[in-house]
């Protein structure tokens, strides 16, 4: 069986927490910020988990994360 390629635009968005979760960040805060509210800009800045119908698919792409 070959090594298996890590997709690298992927390891550089998501990272595992130590119960094997992936972390991401959320989108939608690069331009356009002054429509938006501070509440929302500030509920942007946080991490979240990944959801559990993309997460089959991340396993694949970052084999060894």
């Amino acid at each position: 069986m070959p090594k298996l390629k890590t997709k690298k635009a992927a390891a550089k968005r998501f990272k595992t927490t130590g119960t094997g979760k992936l972390k991401r960040m959320k989108a939608y805060k690069s331009h356009i910020l002054t429509k938006k509210t501070a509440k929302r800009k500030r509920n942007l800045r946080q991490a979240t988990m990944t959801d559990a119908t993309n997460v089959k698919t991340m396993k694949k792409i970052l084999p060894y994360v």
